[in-house]
C-alpha cells in the first residue's frame, strides 16, 4: 500500500489523509463491528495516529465496550451516516477501508475475532485466523 492516501464519506463532508503506511490491515467479525457495520465484519486499516489527518468536516463519535480495556472510539458522518472509524488510540486509528478513496488498496493480513463469526461468514481461508486479537 502506498505510504499516502486518503478517503471520506459519501457526501464528501468529511475527508482524511494519511501520510504512512499502515500497522496493520485485518478484518474484525466482533460482534461490535458486525453490530456498527450492519454486516459480518469489519475491514480495518490500522495506521500510526500520527500519520492520520482529518483535513475536512468533523465527525462525531460513539464509544462502546471493549474486551481489550476502555472503550471503541467510532468516527462517523453525521450527514450521511458513514462509517469511517473506530478503535481509536494515541498509537493507532483504524479506519473502514470501504471510506478510502481507493479501496483496492486494503489487503487484509488476518482475520480477529473469529470466534464472534456467523456461520454465513465466508473467510479467506488463505489468511490467519484468531478466536480474539492476534498474538503481540
Amino acid at each position: 500500500m502506498s505510504a499516502a492516501f486518503t478517503g471520506g464519506c459519501a457526501c464528501g463532508g468529511i475527508r482524511y489523509q494519511v501520510t504512512a503506511e499502515p500497522i496493520v490491515m485485518f478484518n474484525c467479525h466482533c460482534r461490535d463491528c458486525q453490530r456498527a457495520t450492519g454486516t459480518s465484519f469489519s475491514a480495518v486499516v490500522y495506521v500510526p495516529a500520527k500519520a492520520f489527518k482529518i483535513t475536512k468536516g468533523s465527525p462525531r463519535y460513539y464509544q462502546t465496550s471493549s474486551e481489550s480495556g476502555g472503550h471503541n472510539k467510532r468516527g462517523f458522518c453525521a450527514d450521511c451516516g458513514s462509517r469511517l472509524f473506530g478503535g481509536i488510540s494515541d498509537q493507532g486509528h483504524g479506519i473502514n477501508a470501504a471510506s478510502l478513496d481507493d479501496p483496492t488498496l486494503f489487503k487484509p493480513q488476518m482475520h480477529i475475532w473469529t470466534a464472534d463469526a456467523q456461520p454465513w461468514d465466508h473467510m479467506d481461508p488463505d489468511l490467519p485466523k484468531f478466536e480474539k486479537y492476534a498474538p503481540q
